[in-house]
């Protein structure tokens, strides 16, 4: 049976093994790392957009080029923080929806 501390020193040593692989890695509010997933923009885009009360189709294709900015974006860097992404999806969903990006900043103060 591993002790506490033998738990946590494993659990570091994955996600510094993890981060030394990812192609762009984000580092998460809890320091952890992992790698980009444009799923989950797209995933957190889409719930905003149908919270906002558009349309699935015309959500979609906000979150399609939301999704291609982003990418764009994240593969110029090696490492970046959530916090950066958050910000930088909230600018990119503005452009087309300002509703969907206000959903889209507050989600995080009711969940």
């Amino acid at each position: 049976m591993k002790t506490l501390r033998e738990k946590k020193i494993m659990k570091k040593m994955m996600v510094e093994r993890m981060g030394q692989n990812c192609k762009v890695c984000i580092v998460k509010r809890a320091g952890h790392t992992e790698e980009f997933d444009e799923r989950k923009v797209y995933a957190s885009c889409y719930a905003s957009c149908l919270n906002a009360h558009i349309p699935k189709e015309k959500a979609e294709q906000i979150c399609e080029k939301v999704c291609t900015t982003m990418k764009k974006w994240a593969v110029k860097k090696k490492k970046i923080s959530s916090h950066q992404i958050f910000k930088q999806v909230i600018a990119t969903i503005k452009k087309h929806s300002k509703d969907a990006a206000f959903m889209y900043e507050t989600h995080r103060d009711v969940s």
